[in-house]
């Protein structure tokens, strides 16, 4: 009975970590014209169906938003955004409006609202932005704001963030863009699914068309270690090939490629087709590298240090990854010892998984 217990609870813990993968995700990029002030202009993106939560555009509740109920409420986004995104200057307010016309784009096959956003500071000294849009309604929401050659993410715990346009050291560009991998790592679901889908059966060996543990410790990190190193160097490949724009992917099918890579790694725990994954691995990793770029992209790179910020948000990725690795392959390794890893944990978790994974797939096709 304990045991069944403490199999319902782990299922029950991942089921709604599984609910977290649609993040909630607005974008701020604005370009700057100096004069005797400093002056932002650019755009707010943020997605209808986030923005509906505090924006009422379904008035007729026929669950249908239109453009035209999104035009209406102009006047109400407007206010929004003068009510939660504000600038200071040496402890002066700048002055910011959204004046200008509003504009549908799609982004990750979900449609986004584009608002005009205009910032007057008084000089062109260093400056700082509070953004605490949606928090509200979504703690796990964020913002990545894009300034000049400055990236920053707005979270529910960092929503004052700091921008100079002083140059910015090496080191400081390295340390930025090692932090903002380990974060996209972190919140990129389908990523952390795939590497534990992988890590699952990494465990448990074929043998007589059943599920065996492995005995041997060592066997395990070797196995794993080859998973792991595939997938590393496939992503590198690809994320520093794209980011340099030398292959130009389309970022629908790419995301759709994850979303299977995520289903076919549960669905082999299941019924397996390929035992040795090194090379198929490598494979989706070099998908999952264009999904990475694509991120970094958003980012922008350093104007100053191009190939060191791809180097370090790389570095970043991986770091994140064996934190992964380092959290979930020594539980694995201990929750083998039963036998109902391989008869309920195992084959629940993939199932899980591949519940997830055709979601995410019928979402991005």
């Amino acid at each position: 009975m304990k045991i069944l217990s403490s199999v319902f609870l782990i299922l029950l813990v991942f089921s709604f970590k599984l609910n977290a993968h649609q993040l909630s995700t607005a974008y701020l990029e604005l370009t700057k014209s100096e004069n005797e002030q400093l002056t932002l202009n650019g755009q707010w993106k943020v997605a209808v169906m986030d923005l509906e939560h505090v924006v009422e555009f379904d008035k007729n509740a026929d669950d249908v938003i239109t453009w035209q109920e999104i035009k209406n409420q102009k006047g109400a986004i407007h206010q929004y955004l003068v009510e939660k995104i504000s600038a200071q200057q040496n402890n002066e307010l700048c002055a910011i409006n959204s004046e200008g016309d509003l504009k549908i784009d799609s982004h990750f096959n979900e449609s986004y609202i584009v608002t005009p956003i205009h910032i007057s500071c008084p000089n062109s000294q260093s400056f700082s932005i509070n953004y605490s849009a949606l928090f509200e309604v979504d703690a796990n929401h964020k913002a990545i704001s894009a300034i000049g050659n400055i990236s920053r993410v707005f979270t529910l715990n960092e929503q004052t963030q700091i921008f100079s346009f002083d140059e910015t050291s090496y080191l400081e560009t390295f340390v930025e863009y090692v932090q903002q991998g380990i974060l996209h790592i972190w919140m990129g679901t389908d990523h952390i699914l795939f590497l534990i889908a992988l890590l699952l059966g990494c465990v448990l060996v074929r043998k007589q068309g059943q599920w065996q543990r492995v005995e041997s410790k060592k066997q395990i990190l070797v196995d794993t270690a080859w998973i792991i190193t595939a997938f590393t160097l496939a992503h590198s490949m690809t994320l520093t090939a794209t980011a340099m724009n030398i292959i130009s992917p389309n970022t629908r099918w790419v995301e759709l490629g994850i979303a299977l890579s995520v289903l076919f790694a549960a669905i082999n725990n299941i019924w397996p087709m390929i035992i040795r994954l090194g090379w198929i691995t490598f494979c989706f990793g070099l998908l999952h590298g264009m999904g990475f770029a694509s991120v970094l992209g958003e980012l922008g790179l350093s104007n100053e240090y191009q190939l060191m910020s791809i180097l370090a948000f790389n570095l970043g990725v991986e770091i994140g990854q064996l934190v992964i690795l380092a959290i979930c392959l020594p539980l694995l390794m201990l929750l083998r010892n039963n036998s109902w890893y391989k008869k309920a944990i195992m084959p629940a978790g993939s199932v899980l998984i591949a519940i997830m994974a055709i979601q995410w797939s019928i979402e991005r096709f």
